[in-house]
């Protein structure tokens, strides 16, 4: 009896012992699980520390770098152009009042040189395409501004080429009582091909009258500011006054014939009470009031005299 008491008693322990030890073994997984996905998300705040975190502040020093070249080349750029400007102004001041045309062309041509030295500030190295997206804008814009400041420079050139080629019969005449005469002549011409056109041809005249009111306004320009006040100054007032009044009613009828109707009758008439007129008026200057001028003045005096009509007929031209 007790023999079977006991082996019927063994295997109920062993039977009660697995559940225990089974139960046991679910416990430890469920508490090992959560530790592994805690270990897993450890190293997630390192990674905010790691090379991506530190490129763009490289790239943002980089930055300010090229940005700081930029400006610089900016205004270097800026600097020279208005440099540039400057000595071509000097250079055809200069050349224009010892009358050399083509000495004028030439320091202009020089003065221009040191604006075709302007180079933008040479390309950084790429390191990365966001770092080199921003920078590129600011290296752009200071080779911007030397293209500029080329591109003025050659327009200054153009402008004063043409201003000499406009003033250089003038100059060439190499004194100003002969340098009248011929923008008188010059302006008679024009009033004679304004009178030979048709009534059938209305862009021609508009053009004609056009040239002769640039003409004779740059004409007018330098007696007015130069040649009467040196007249006043020598003591002639009353001639100087007179043929100042005189002009006045020429730009009356430059006036009235710009407003008239270049197919009109009446447009062919104008244009010879105009021309009557001036013609009288030149005659008066040329044989009686300014020979007299250029006789009281010395050689010295018309020198100097003959240099401000040039830069007056240079400004106008």
């Amino acid at each position: 009896m007790a023999t079977v008491a006991d082996s019927a008693a063994k295997p109920r322990t062993k039977t009660a012992a697995r559940p225990r030890s089974a139960a046991a073994k679910p416990a430890v997984t469920a508490k090992a699980a959560p530790a592994k996905r805690a270990v897993r998300k450890s190293p997630a705040p390192k990674a905010a520390t790691s090379p991506a975190t530190v490129k763009p502040a490289a790239a943002k020093t980089v930055t300010q770098k090229l940005s700081a070249r930029a400006l610089a080349a900016e205004q270097g750029a800026a600097s020279t152009a208005s440099h540039a400007v400057e000595a071509i102004k000097a250079a055809a001041e200069k050349a224009i009042e010892a009358s050399h045309v083509k000495d004028a062309a030439k320091a202009v041509k020089a003065a221009t040189r040191n604006v075709g030295s302007v180079k933008a500030s040479p390309k950084p190295r790429t390191i990365s395409r966001k770092a080199a997206a921003k920078p590129s804008t600011g290296v752009g814009t200071g080779t911007m501004i030397g293209v500029a400041a080329a591109g003025l420079a050659a327009g200054l050139v153009a402008n004063l080429g043409r201003k000499a080629a406009v003033q250089a019969p003038s100059v060439m005449a190499g004194d100003w009582l002969e340098a009248l005469k011929a923008e008188h002549k010059a302006a008679l011409a024009l009033l004679d091909k304004l009178a030979q056109s048709s009534p059938g041809q209305p862009a021609k005249r508009t053009l004609l009258l056009t040239q002769l009111k640039h003409a004779l306004g740059k004409h007018a320009f330098t007696e007015e500011n130069v040649i009467y006040p040196a007249l006043r100054e020598w003591g002639d007032k009353a001639d100087a006054d007179a043929l100042n009044h005189e002009q006045g009613y020429h730009k009356q009828f430059l006036y009235e014939l710009d407003a008239m109707d270049k197919s009109a009758p009446e447009f062919a008439l104008k244009v010879a009470d105009f021309r009557a007129d001036l013609d009288a008026h030149i005659r008066e200057e040329e044989d009686k009031i300014f020979p007299k001028l250029h006789g009281g003045l010395s050689a010295e005096k018309n020198k100097a005299l003959t240099g401000l009509a040039n830069r007056e007929g240079f400004k106008m031209a």
